[in-house]
């Protein structure tokens, strides 16, 4: 059946960000690598959306300050889209994000 492959991941991604645990943000973010094709990097961003407990918010943080390239890109569009633009900032000063990124609304 045609698409059920990713049906199928999203479904997985969409259980964990509705978690929001710490372990289930790490295996969103696992999803994020210089490998992962655009389908992979919708569902992820997607997926990141749904995310709203405490526990998975500043897990996210994490990954602005730690994680790899895209993967920061992919927190700081997180935090932008909720209007939170205190540490998309931090991270751009330090130069962990580009201009674009940080600053794109």
């Amino acid at each position: 059946m045609p698409g059920t492959l990713f049906t199928g991941h999203l479904k997985d991604l969409i259980d964990y960000a509705e978690s929001g645990s710490e372990s289930d943000v790490d295996t969103i973010f696992s999803n994020l690598t210089k490998e992962s094709s655009f389908a992979e990097t919708r569902f992820v961003d997607f997926a990141l959306s749904l995310v709203s407990n405490p526990e998975g918010k500043n897990r996210i943080k994490h990954y602005l300050f730690k994680g790899t390239q895209i993967q920061r890109n992919y927190a700081c569009l997180f935090f932008n889209r909720l209007g939170e633009y205190q540490d998309v900032e931090k991270a751009y000063h330090e130069g962990l994000i580009d201009e674009i990124q940080a600053f794109s609304r």
